[in-house]
């Protein structure tokens, strides 16, 4: 599912944008249950780069805040390295929608927005549908609520 937003100026109309590193804190990166990997094993580059998910591969991975992220080729794991912050999704993956309503749940890596160069996943397509009713508030409340929902 390709999705991608651009609400910069919608954002700093209300306050709610974060510098990226922002968004990201020192917090942890959901891998979900029986997995390491984060992002589903999608490539969290791509993304940004060709606008979409992409599954990444083994031989292209890193570990970063103690999960494996993995990329499709070597240039992206290298952009990734380069700068994490400015990849990694925003609240560790987390749903974004549930982190603005104050709780957690796996986020979907084909649900997917890019708001402000920053990455944020859904936890399906009726919660996006929630999420984009009001991108700018949500993003407000879970910068707000994120770095207390997760232990580290």
């Amino acid at each position: 599912m390709r999705k991608v937003v651009f609400l910069a100026a919608a954002l700093a109309v209300t306050g709610a944008a974060l510098p990226a590193a922002a968004a990201h804190a020192e917090d942890p990166i959901y891998t979900g249950r029986f997995s390491n990997t984060a992002v589903g094993g999608y490539d969290a580059v791509a993304y940004h780069t060709e606008g979409e998910a992409v599954r990444g591969q083994r031989a292209f991975s890193t570990d970063w805040r103690g999960a494996e992220f993995r990329f499709a080729s070597q240039a992206n794991l290298d952009l990734f390295l380069s700068d994490p912050e400015a990849y990694a999704p925003a609240y560790g993956g987390y749903c974004a929608w549930a982190v603005s309503e104050g709780y957690t749940a796996k986020g979907d890596p084909q649900v997917w927005n890019i708001v402000d160069g920053v990455l944020y996943l859904n936890y399906n397509s009726q919660i996006q549908e929630r999420w984009t009713a009001d991108i700018p508030g949500h993003i407000e409340s879970a910068n707000a609520n994120y770095p207390g929902l997760v232990d580290e």
